[in-house]
């Protein structure tokens, strides 16, 4: 299935139906009177989560959400029918913009619950409730309210506890293919990862979702590589794990953490208060000397951001090697964070 993270669409809600101008007629009844009903409302549009949808792929080929109409009003007092509402399926983490304003509307993260996104028109009122004392015989009525019309973006974001940072092939699908049930696809080309993929780990009587998110490299936060696709997601985690490569020919340790720190900041300097974890990948690649070195170049760079962090942990995606310590110790922060 193609992910499709963000889409464009025009909404707009249910006209009400228009009241009726209408009389009485019936045998030895001379003076019916009116008896024009009202119309009836227009649909609403509401956004409703659906926990098995995990795409926006249902919008890549619709522009418009359009609701029904209201049903006019009839003789003998009959009231037009109201329209059903448009109801719209949306995976859990869809924020819906303004496209206008570009203002938050909602941020679709419960799963009972309705976003009315466009209400639709009230119906016109019908010649029968304008009969009065002075005006026995009326004509007047009115048409139905206009529905709600909305230019909306859709920007579905990945809910997980802990998102995996790193440059494109860093190991990123090797490790959470490892450590949880998730299956993301492996190769030896960057941006193997194209959308993110969840993996929910089990360790010890803790569990925690990890988000293995597309590689970010240098000038991600002006939208380089799949710069914007890959924050956007990132931004709703609690815990960020950088996932660094020694083995990169082209990016020392340093270099990477460096840039990684350098685009989340760019992007949101609010990304770095989280907890940030370290994991230096492919551990049975390097001797024992080659490890620390590699913890104290981590160490002075963080220290150059003047940026705590949680924990620093050499690991081998490949083989598992140190993998349960490091997630023992993000399971236990995660629950104290909870307490």
């Amino acid at each position: 299935m193609n992910f499709i993270d963000e889409a464009l669409l025009e909404a707009r809600a249910g006209n009400g139906g228009a009241g009726c101008s209408s009389f009485r007629r019936e045998k030895f009844i001379p003076r019916g009177g009116p008896d024009g009903g009202d119309g009836g409302k227009g649909g609403d549009i509401i956004f409703q989560v659906d926990p098995n949808l995990n795409t926006l792929v249902n919008f890549r080929n619709i522009k418009y959400l359009l609701a029904k109409n209201g049903e006019p009003g009839a003789g003998n007092k009959r009231t037009g029918q109201d329209a059903k509402n448009l109801i719209v399926k949306v995976p859990k983490g869809t924020v819906i913009f303004d496209s206008i304003s570009n203002q938050v509307i909602y941020d679709c993260c419960e799963e009972e619950r309705d976003y009315l996104i466009a209400k639709g028109g009230e119906g016109g009122v019908g010649n029968f409730r304008f009969k009065s004392s002075t005006n026995q015989a009326p004509r007047r009525h009115t048409s139905g309210r206009p529905g709600d019309e909305i230019s909306i973006r859709l920007e579905l974001r990945s809910l997980a506890d802990v998102g995996l940072v790193g440059f494109p092939n860093a190991g990123k699908s090797t490790f959470l293919n490892k450590v949880s049930a998730a299956r993301p696809k492996i190769g030896d080309y960057p941006f193997t990862t194209l959308r993110p993929n969840l993996g929910t780990v089990q360790i010890f009587e803790t569990s925690f979702i990890i988000a293995d998110i597309p590689g970010l490299i240098e000038g991600a936060s002006s939208g380089a590589g799949l710069g914007l696709n890959f924050l956007k997601h990132i931004s709703r985690t609690g815990h960020l794990l950088f996932l660094l490569d020694p083995q990169n020919i082209e990016k020392s340790i340093e270099d990477q953490l460096t840039i990684l720190l350098k685009e989340l900041e760019a992007y949101d300097p609010n990304l770095l208060d989280k907890s940030i974890w370290i994991a230096i990948n492919k551990k049975d690649t390097l001797d024992e000397h080659m490890q620390m070195s590699n913890i104290d170049t981590i160490k002075k760079t963080l220290s150059s951001f003047k940026k705590k962090y949680k924990g620093i942990e050499i690991i081998s995606g490949f083989t598992g090697d140190n993998t349960s310590k490091l997630l023992g110790m993000i399971a236990k922060d995660l629950s104290l964070a909870e307490s």
